[in-house]
C-alpha cells in the first residue's frame, strides 16, 4: 500500500498486525438530489467472494455491508439511479454484485442503476494486464457487457448535472475521479472522490504511492496537479480506503507541502 516507503516510516501512519497487514476501509459516497435522484459513488467489495477468497483478502464477514448501510438510511438498492465507478477493481466494484450464492448465478445488486465507467477502465477490465488480472471479476464484466444499464464515459469532463470527472492514468487506465458540486451558491463546498489516486490521508503527501500503481512517477505528477487544483477550488477530498478519515480539506504545512486539514471520520452534509 505504500510502494517504496520504508516500513519503519509507514508503520507510524498505519500500524500493521503480526502478519504485516493493515486496516483499510472501502468507503462509498451517496448523493441525494432534489427531485429524488440518488447517485452512489463506488460500491466497495460487497460480498461476492466465496469464503476462501474472502479470507485471502481479509474482507470482513457479515454479508454485503454497503446494502446494510444503505438500508440503515432507508435506501433500498432498487432506488439507486446511478452508480459512478472510478474503475473496476474488485474493492471498488465488487459491491455491484449480489451476495455470493454457490447455488445461484451472479446477479446485479442494484437492478435499476445506470453504471458509469470510463472507456479505458472498461477496456482494461475486459483485457487486463497479467500484473492486475486478479483485481478484476470476470463474472461482473460478463454481466455488465450485456446490461442496458452500462454507460461508457468516453472523455473526462461533465457527466451529468452536478458531477464532472477528471481522469488519471498512474494507478490504472482511465481512473475516473468524480467531483460532486453541492450547490450553485458561492462558497458552497464541492467534494472530490479521490479513489486510488489518493486513497487516504497518508497518501496526500505527493511522493507516497502504492505497489499496485502501474506508473508511480506519472501518478505523483497527476496527484500534485490534482491537489493543487482541489486546494485552489477549496474542495474537500473523500477518501475511499482510509480507516479513520472519511473526508478532509487541504492546507499547506510549514514545509509548503499540501496536507490533509480538518479531517472528519464521517460525512453527512446537506445543502442549504
Amino acid at each position: 500500500m505504500f510502494g517504496h516507503v520504508p516500513r519503519a516510516l509507514w508503520a507510524k501512519w498505519h500500524a500493521p498486525d503480526a502478519r504485516g497487514t493493515i486496516d483499510l476501509a472501502c468507503r462509498c459516497l451517496l448523493a441525494e438530489y432534489e427531485g429524488g435522484r440518488r447517485v452512489l459513488f463506488e460500491t466497495g467489495p460487497g460480498a461476492c467472494f466465496p469464503e476462501a477468497l474472502r479470507e485471502r483478502y481479509a474482507i470482513e464477514a457479515g454479508g454485503h455491508r454497503l446494502l446494510r448501510e444503505l438500508e440503515g438510511f432507508g435506501v433500498l438498492p432498487e432506488t439507486i439511479d446511478d452508480i459512478v465507478l472510478s474503475h473496476l477493481h474488485f474493492d471498488h466494484a465488487g459491491g455491484l454484485l449480489a451476495p455470493f450464492d454457490k447455488d445461484a448465478p451472479p446477479a446485479l445488486a442494484f437492478p435499476q442503476a445506470r453504471i458509469w465507467v470510463s472507456r479505458p477502465a472498461w477496456e482494461r477490465a475486459q483485457h487486463p494486464h497479467r500484473r492486475d488480472r486478479a483485481s478484476f471479476l470476470p463474472s461482473l464484466q460478463a454481466l455488465l457487457q450485456h446490461s442496458p444499464l452500462l454507460r461508457i464515459v468516453e472523455t473526462p469532463g461533465p457527466m451529468f448535472e452536478g458531477v464532472t470527472s477528471a481522469w488519471s492514468e498512474g494507478h490504472t487506465p482511465g481512473l475516473m475521479l468524480a467531483r460532486i458540486e453541492t450547490s450553485a451558491a458561492e462558497g458552497a463546498p464541492a467534494f472530490r472522490f479521490a479513489s486510488d489516486l489518493i486513497p487516504g490521508t497518508a497518501w496526500v503527501h505527493a511522493p507516497v504511492t502504492m505497489g499496485y500503481d502501474r506508473f508511480p512517477e506519472c501518478l505523483v505528477d497527476e496527484k500534485q496537479a490534482y491537489l493543487d487544483d482541489a486546494m485552489a477550488c477549496g474542495d474537500l477530498l473523500v477518501f475511499t480506503h482510509d480507516p479513520e478519515v472519511a473526508v478532509a480539506g487541504l492546507a499547506r504545512g510549514d514545509s509548503g507541502n499540501i496536507q490533509a486539514h480538518g479531517a472528519a471520520d464521517h460525512l453527512v452534509w446537506q445543502a442549504a
